[in-house]
């Protein structure tokens, strides 16, 4: 795995062995970034679910001025760790040895994050389960873009009731990314 652009461009990182992670491939972290790149000048990123931490280090590489890095696996926790230290950009970062649902309560009273991106594990339901805490979240705004990789069968027939309406959706062979945003008036 490697850093795709930016100012970190093309320098390796370090991966979780096994299969306890799924690094998104170099071709559809592309795909997402060129999507996302309009939006990462200066931005705030949340990365859930992070894993080794390489789409926080890509948007960090292509502009985002920080990104708050959210993992529970020790060993991911170590590989995020050493990618910042490795890309030099400890400093823009911010890691979060968390369960993703206590991290975002810890998170409650921060600035709006301008971009938030999720890979939870496949077909555990973890979707609806932080959309429905992001949809009250003090850090997340109507202009907040939330991008939720998934695999193709995931439900999310939901969003609307929700609150949330669906920007752009983007599908690849076994998994797809939803861009999201909540609907006006939707925190309570």
């Amino acid at each position: 795995m490697r850093v795709i652009a930016g100012k970190c461009r093309s320098l390796p990182l370090k991966t979780v062995p096994g299969m306890n992670t799924r690094p998104t491939t170099d071709r559809t972290k592309e795909t997402l970034f060129n999507i996302l790149q309009p939006y990462l000048a200066d931005c705030r990123f949340l990365d859930l679910f992070s894993g080794s931490g390489g789409i926080g280090i890509e948007a960090l590489s292509r502009g985002a001025s920080f990104c708050c890095f959210v993992e529970q696996n020790r060993q991911a926790l170590g590989c995020i760790r050493e990618n910042l230290k490795f890309t030099k950009l400890e400093s823009q970062g911010r890691v979060l040895a968390a369960e993703v649902m206590q991290a975002l309560d810890r998170l409650e009273g921060e600035p709006a994050f301008d971009c938030i991106f999720m890979d939870p594990p496949y077909n555990h339901e973890w979707e609806k389960k932080v959309l429905a805490r992001l949809r009250k979240a003090s850090y997340v705004s109507a202009e907040t873009l939330i991008v939720v990789e998934a695999s193709l069968e995931t439900d999310f027939s939901y969003l609307e009731e929700m609150g949330y309406r669906i920007i752009k959706e983007k599908k690849y062979k076994t998994n797809g990314h939803l861009f999201l945003r909540r609907l006006e008036g939707e925190r309570e």
